[in-house]
Order: C-alpha cells, then sequence, then structure tokens
C-alpha cells in the first residue's frame, strides 16, 4: 500500500506540471480517458486534484487478526501466502490462500495479470487492507489493496496511516485518487505552483495560516487530528479553504457586477405619463412595499449603466405588477422588453396578464415560446425594433430571434435559469454599445447570507408585504388511507360555493405519466363527487385547452380543477379556498409553498391538505411539518436551506450556478458573513491576490472571466 506521506513528486511530473491550472493530464498515470471521468467529478485540472475533499477516512494503523476480522468492515491483516491458482466458475478468478498462523483468509481478484499470480508465491508475506466477507471457501477479500512485505515483522511495523476516501466515479478508483493527490500535493512546494492568495491582514484568526497547510492535513492527516472534525467541515484546515474560496467567490459576483457596471445602457427616465395610467387599469391599489420596490428599480433604470436587481417576493406579493411598471417605462421610452419564465404556462400566463394591463395603454404584447409555430411577421417586428415587451421561455434567447432595441430584461423565477442563460438574454441587448437593464425575480425567499453570496452581483429589494385581504392559510397533513374524508371534503367546500385545486404529483419527471396521474384523479373524482364540475390542465395539453380549463376554473364555470405542478404559479383565483396536494411528500418545500399560495387570496378561510402515503421518511415529516407551523416563506427558505442545503436551494444542481467545493453556505454562514465584509476592501486594496482568489475558486468554469 502506499506511503501516507506525499514523497517527492516523480520527475516526469516536475517537468510537466508549473500551475495548478495545468490539465490534470499531466500527472503521472492520467490518460484521455480517466481525464474524461474525472472530468465527471469535477476534477479538470491539478488544482482541482487537491480541492477534491475526502468524504471519510480509514485507520490503517492497527493490524487485525484473521480470527477477528469483522464481515463487511474494512480492516489491515497480515498473512502469509500459502498458495495461488486461478479458478474457473462464472468468472475467472485468482484465488489467493493466505494465513496468519491461526486462521485462514482468500483474496480473490477478477481483473489480474499474469504477473500477479507471479507475485503471490508460496511464502510471501502481504499486507493486506479490505472489507471481508462470507465466501465459498471461507473468510474473503475481493480485490483488497496490498502490498509485498519482507516478512511478518515488516508488515506489522507499520507507521499511523489515515487514509482519505474520496468522492468517486466509475472507472475512477480511491487508489488512483489518493495517488494523483500525492503528487499534487509534493508540487506544493514548486514556487509559483500554489502562491497564497489571502491578504496578510485576513490571515489572522485562522489556526492554520497556509492554504498549502491546510490541503495536507486535509488530504494527509496524522494519527493526532480530529478526523471527525474534518468531515464535518468544523477543522481548522476546512475552515481556512472554506473562508479563501467564500471570498474568491465573493470577488468573483462583485467584480463581475463592476464589469457590467461599466457597460453603457440606455437611460429609461419618466417619458411624461408615468404609471398612473397602469395603476389605473390594475382595479387595484398597489401595496406600500410594491411602491417602494417600483422606485429601487426606476431609479436605477433612470441611469446610463445598466440596473442590476433581483426582486424577492412571497407567493402572491405582486412581483408581475413591478415588472409591468418597468416594461411600461421602457417601452414609453421607445425600447424593447424581454420577460422570460421558466415554463410554457408561467409564459402564457404572464403575457395574459400583461396584456389585461398594458395592451390598453398601447404596449403591444409578444408570446414567443418553442411550441408556438415560428411567426415570420413577429420575428420581423422584433428585430425592427418596434417597442413592446416579448414574454418567453428559453425561446427568447435562442438565435433566430434578435432584438431590435431591447433595453430591459426581466427574468422571472430566477433560481431555474442559470447564469449564463440570463446573460445570453442580456446580450441580445449588445447593440450599439448599449447593453440591457436586468430585473431578477423570485417568489423563493432567500435568507440574507446565502442571497449575498449567491447574488453578490446584484441589488435586492424585497416586497414584504401582501396585498390587503389575504387570508392565512390552514395547513394540515393526511395519510393516503383517509383519501375518502378528503374527497367529503371537497363536495362540502363546492356545496358551500367554494372551488377547489387538487394537485396530482410523480416522482418522475414525466409529463405524459403526470398527465396520466392527473386524468385518473379527475375521473375518480367525477365518479366520487355526483353534480360537481371537474376538468383538467396539465402540462401535455394543447395550449389552447389548457387556456380555456384555466379560464373556466378562473371564471368559476368549474368547481375542481385537477393539475399537474404546471399550476405552481401563475393562477390567482380568489374564490379557490382549498388545495390538495397528492403525494405531497415527493415534493420540495419550497415548491410546496408555491403550491400552497394558490389559495388564501379571498376574504374567506382558506386550506392546504397535504396528502401523503405512509410511512413518511424524517427528511418528508420534517418537510410537512415546517409547513404546517408557518405560512411566512423567509421561514419556509431557511427550513429548506436546513434541509436541504445551499446547492439545491438556489437550484445550482440544475443551473450551473456556481458550487461550492470546500465551502457550506449553511455550515460557514459566520465565515460567509466576514468575507461579505472585506470583499469590497480586497478588490480596492489587494488586486492581485483577488485576481488571484478570483482565478482559483470561481475562474472560467463559472464564466466570471468572460462577463
Amino acid at each position: 500500500m502506499p506511503s501516507s506521506r506525499s514523497a517527492e513528486a516523480p520527475a516526469s511530473t516536475r517537468r510537466r506540471v508549473t500551475r495548478a491550472d495545468d490539465p490534470c493530464r499531466r500527472l503521472d498515470g492520467v490518460g484521455p480517458k480517466l481525464a474524461e471521468r474525472l472530468a465527471a467529478l469535477g476534477i479538470e485540472c491539478v488544482g482541482d486534484v487537491l480541492l477534491h475533499r475526502p468524504l471519510r477516512y480509514e485507520d490503517r494503523s492497527v493490524v487485525t487478526p484473521v480470527a477477528a476480522l469483522v464481515m463487511n468492515r474494512a480492516a489491515l491483516a497480515v498473512v502469509r501466502v500459502d498458495a495461488a491458482e486461478i479458478r474457473h466458475g462464472r468468472r475467472r478468478s485468482l484465488l489467493v490462500s493466505c494465513s496468519d498462523g491461526d486462521a485462514r483468509l482468500w483474496l480473490r481478484f477478477f481483473h489480474f495479470a499474469p504477473a500477479q499470480q507471479a507475485r503471490f508465491a508460496p511464502g510471501v508475506w502481504v499486507r493486506v487492507f479490505g472489507e471481508p466477507r462470507a465466501g465459498v471457501y471461507g473468510v474473503e477479500m475481493v480485490h483488497p489493496e496490498y502490498q509485498i512485505v519482507a516478512d511478518a515483522a515488516a508488515g506489522h511495523a507499520i507507521e499511523p496511516e489515515l487514509r482519505p476516501i474520496y468522492p468517486t466515479a466509475s472507472g475512477v478508483s480511491q487508489k488512483r485518487l489518493f495517488d494523483m493527490t500525492g503528487q499534487a500535493l509534493a508540487l506544493l512546494d514548486t514556487p509559483g505552483f500554489w502562491p497564497e492568495a489571502l491578504p496578510a491582514d485576513l490571515v489572522t484568526g485562522f489556526d492554520v495560516r497556509e492554504s498549502a497547510a491546510a490541503l495536507r492535513r486535509i488530504h494527509r492527516p496524522g494519527p493526532a487530528d480530529d478526523t471527525a472534525a474534518l468531515v464535518a467541515g468544523s477543522h481548522p484546515a476546512v475552515a481556512r479553504l472554506a473562508f479563501e474560496e467564500l471570498l474568491g467567490h465573493q470577488l468573483g459576483l462583485r467584480s463581475r457586477r463592476r464589469r457590467v457596471k461599466a457597460e453603457n445602457a440606455p437611460p429609461l427616465g419618466d417619458a411624461g405619463r408615468g404609471l398612473a395610467p397602469l395603476f389605473a387599469q390594475l382595479g387595484f391599489e398597489p401595496t406600500a412595499a410594491q411602491r417602494r420596490v417600483i422606485g429601487e428599480m426606476l431609479a436605477d433604470m433612470a441611469l446610463r449603466h445598466p440596473m442590476l436587481r433581483l426582486i424577492q417576493g412571497d407567493v402572491g406579493s405582486g412581483k408581475t405588477v413591478v415588472a409591468a411598471a418597468a416594461v411600461l417605462t421602457a417601452v414609453e421610452n421607445g425600447w424593447q422588453a424581454a420577460f422570460m419564465a421558466p415554463t410554457e404556462l408561467l409564459a402564457e400566463q404572464h403575457a395574459a396578464s400583461l396584456a389585461r394591463w398594458l395592451e390598453p395603454l398601447g404596449v403591444p404584447v409578444w408570446l414567443v415560446t418553442g411550441k408556438r409555430r415560428r411567426d415570420d411577421a413577429l420575428v420581423a417586428t422584433i428585430d425592427a425594433g418596434t417597442p413592446g415587451v416579448a414574454v418567453g421561455t428559453h425561446a427568447l434567447f435562442q438565435e433566430a430571434l434578435t432584438f431590435g432595441r431591447l433595453g430591459l430584461c426581466v427574468v422571472d423565477e430566477q433560481h431555474r435559469f442559470g447564469v449564463n442563460q440570463r446573460l445570453a438574454l442580456r446580450n441580445k441587448a449588445d447593440r450599439g454599445g448599449l447593453t440591457a437593464h436586468q430585473l431578477i425575480m423570485t417568489a423563493t425567499p432567500i435568507p440574507r447570507t446565502l442571497a449575498m453570496s449567491a447574488y453578490a452581483d446584484l441589488d435586492t429589494s424585497v416586497i414584504d408585504e401582501l396585498p390587503p385581504g389575504r387570508t392565512p392559510v390552514v395547513t394540515v397533513a393526511v395519510p393516503n388511507t383517509r383519501r375518502d374524508e378528503v374527497i367529503e371534503r371537497i363536495g362540502r367546500a363546492v356545496a358551500a360555493g367554494r372551488q377547489v385545486y387538487w394537485v396530482c404529483t410523480l416522482i418522475e419527471t414525466s409529463e405524459k405519466l403526470e398527465a396520466q396521474a392527473a386524468e385518473a384523479a379527475a375521473e375518480a373524482l367525477s365518479t366520487s363527487l355526483d353534480g360537481v364540475r371537474v376538468t383538467l390542465a396539465h402540462g401535455r395539453m394543447k395550449a389552447e385547452a389548457k387556456a380555456r380549463a384555466m379560464s373556466a376554473f378562473k371564471e368559476g364555470r368549474i368547481d375542481v380543477l385537477v393539475a399537474t405542478t404546471v399550476i405552481e404559479v401563475g393562477v390567482d383565483v380568489p374564490n379557490a379556498s382549498l388545495m390538495i396536494i397528492e403525494n405531497a411528500e415527493r415534493l420540495g418545500l419550497a415548491q410546496l409553498h408555491q403550491l400552497r399560495g394558490r389559495v388564501g387570496r379571498g376574504s374567506v378561510d382558506s386550506h392546504c391538505v397535504l396528502l401523503y402515503q405512509p410511512p413518511l421518511s424524517e427528511t418528508a415529516r420534517r418537510r410537512l411539518s415546517a409547513l404546517r407551523e408557518t405560512t411566512d416563506g423567509f421561514a419556509i427558505a431557511r427550513a429548506d436551506l436546513e434541509l436541504r442545503g445551499p446547492g439545491e436551494v438556489l437550484g445550482t444542481r440544475q443551473t450551473g450556478a456556481a458550487a461550492f467545493r470546500v465551502a457550506d453556505l449553511l455550515r460557514d454562514a459566520a465565515l460567509a458573513e466576514r468575507a461579505l465584509a472585506v470583499a469590497d476592501d480586497v478588490l480596492v486594496y489587494h488586486p492581485r491576490e483577488a485576481e488571484r482568489l478570483i482565478e482559483r475558486w470561481a475562474g472560467a468554469r463559472d464564466g466570471y472571466a468572460r462577463v
């Protein structure tokens, strides 16, 4: 077995690797196929090898007698070879019979070379590490790690060793990762390979001051190191690197913001009419919070530099009205707006709302989605720069569509889009040296530290007030065994003149299967509830049929709308007072909260029933409990953060936004606050270190150098 100490790098490696951003293929033993597999782990350069943290550590300092081995528990043993022969069963294997003098151990290899068989000559002593299991002839280890030693004494004369166990992928062995980290660690002493990146005044307060020393502790801990703390992330070595990563990520975002803010944008000020006609068109008075946020937004848009603003608002807080104010301002100044939504249905609903409010004011509203047949006349109109707003999905930033005069980009439900996706839309405005203003919206409240860490390139506004007349929604969780009671409750609600949502969910992300589930539920409800009008809405329906179903429900001509999660956002029916979410245990907190927000929009008491299939997992139980206990979006977001972690809450796994390799925004909240506090000073007073930190921790993979 390889030594736990990082030996001097082979001469070939020293010649070929001089920088941490050199490709990992320059390490000994890494060929094209392995490099491709390593890329799946996020390992592309030599520096990535060092930032690939172990999951756990194995103690290889204790030799266990064969007789004392515990099945399925990895252990170290020292044995003498009695015989080695090839066995032909269902699979050809090399079987090595060994003993430590008191008990017998069999070593089995399915993949082996003739030279390997020759090494296991009778009388040879071997130190083996593996997981014992019950074999055909007795206790055996399959493909153990092994090392030939001189004799029994040499086998027992081992140094204390803690072996790191890394996250891995198909075709990438632990032995290979251990060897690669050994080569990379040896390179830390090479001048210029891993220069210190933190300014000297920021290193104080850390028990491990040098990042190179922190890396050595993480990959090759000594016997006195607290491995539990290394795994949990509370060890000083992890904290040192986590702070550096958080700061590097923060600097990358702020550096990008500075570059974008240095660009020119069209000043979109008051064009004369102002917003009074829009407010009159709404049929209701905007809340004080909406007016405040609109004021912040319009102040940004009036400048000659791009607005970069994130608007957070809970379900039903009226973000679309704020967006409509921005769109009207852009169009009245003679510019175009693009309004991007993550789903076809949401795009259709936004287009309908904007058309209802803005078209009477002379603002054209165009719907552009992937499912719609290409409209050459519309494409030409948008390309010509005709003032108006194009509402759509990803289709808005496809090459076939060009904007002649794009002044404003609105992105709804931002966590479903990656940074590069919204930048692709903004870049369509790059004509005549001008770039578009950006307005990003989310109905998923984000805790402050998380928001500032993930969206430091954006100013943030919060709509922290719901429109008057909204009633709190009472939420209950009910097992599927009481399904008949839930259906009876629907009958009572309809008899009282109320309307009901029934939402179907499936584990599979298949529109076809979800549609089938919704159709089955609608049929069952129609059969069970005599005289109750039931209709369907799901993603596989044609847009016209879906719109008819939604309109009928909104106009009160339908009592129960059975739908998939397509109705998560955008449907506003004040008379709907009961929401049933089937298989609620399968959804995340944020999505459940969004769905629940479809009710409680009127003055009557409203209820949400979480219909679940028992038994519940501990995570599902905590999720449903959190939803029952509060309707506060920020409290829901905090609970979601604790349950799923920052990566899932931000949507980074789906959208390709930056993922942290050492830091954890929940665990390292205090370090994140410190990084937030010093980031601007580092950019101003330590530009060389700032560039080094960005390159190391953010770099090209997140696009900071390109935007």
